[in-house]
């Protein structure tokens, strides 16, 4: 039996209390930064082949379906407000848009789909491909792994399964072996935590060796609200020793913190 699908360590949740259940599941989570940390090395190597790629034109790609695909939309889809790049990280779920809110009955099952679905991109092998299941078994991304190592196009995977079937399709293994689930077999608990932080690693640490952070601030960031205005102003007044107003007028003029500082740095 898959470690995911394995019987929870505890039973009879309906008669426990509130206090119960929540002082629970956060046990069970603190475990999770543990595995993590265990698979530092894995998360290393595949940034260090992600960010030359992507200094050369090449893009990143997460492929999934169900709670594992929604976790690779929803980092894809934090990198352009949070660090202004477009198109470069780039996030597939089994069943379209559609399946990030309802599900779409079989999506998953379909061992061709996802190389299909990978090339409407255009996808080449200046591109990396993580394929993210937590059971491992998912042939939507089994297949498209697979027909990325056949056309010469790097891969990786996030499993929470040994010896899972995509492991063989996968250059790079990041296995985040969390055990069974609080709720038996409902990985968008403990497997889908330790997924969103490696795909946070992932992606924040490239961003990072890309440099569009300096410090550590994004001065990349869209300014798309009052907030994070707010925050532009802030760094501008600390980096160049001006007022509020003169710090507005610029990021009115060059539209984010990043070409102000280029044009105004010493």
């Amino acid at each position: 039996m898959l470690i995911t699908e394995q019987p929870s360590h505890y039973d009879h949740l309906e008669n426990k209390s509130i206090s119960e259940i929540i002082t629970e599941i956060n046990s069970e989570d603190q475990r999770v930064a543990l595995v993590v940390k265990s698979k530092l090395p894995e998360i290393e190597q595949l940034v260090n082949v992600i960010v030359p790629k992507m200094k050369k034109g090449g893009r990143l790609f997460y492929i999934g379906a169900g709670t594992s695909g929604r976790l690779g939309v929803l980092d894809a889809s934090e990198i352009p407000p949070t660090f202004g790049l477009k198109n470069v990280v780039i996030g597939i779920i089994a069943g379209g848009d559609q399946a990030l809110r309802i599900p779409v009955e079989n999506a998953e099952d379909d061992m061709q789909r996802g190389w299909e679905d990978l090339m409407k991109f255009a996808i080449n092998e200046h591109d990396v491909v993580v394929g993210i299941a937590a059971s491992g078994t998912t042939p939507y991304v089994i297949g498209a792994l697979k027909n990325c190592q056949t056309n010469g196009i790097f891969t990786a995977c996030i499993t929470c399964n040994p010896e899972a079937p995509v492991l063989e399709f996968s250059d790079i293994k990041i296995e985040a072996i969390v055990g069974s689930e609080y709720v038996t077999g409902s990985t968008r608990m403990k497997s889908g935590t330790a997924t969103k932080m490696i795909l946070n690693m992932i992606s924040t640490t490239t961003m990072i060796q890309l440099g569009r952070v300096r410090g550590n601030s994004m001065v990349n960031m869209q300014l798309t609200n009052a907030k994070l205005l707010k925050r532009a102003v802030k760094m501008l007044q600390s980096e160049l020793n001006i007022d509020e107003n003169r710090a507005k007028n610029l990021l009115s003029i060059y539209g984010s913190v990043s070409k102000v500082l280029e044009e105004f740095s010493e």
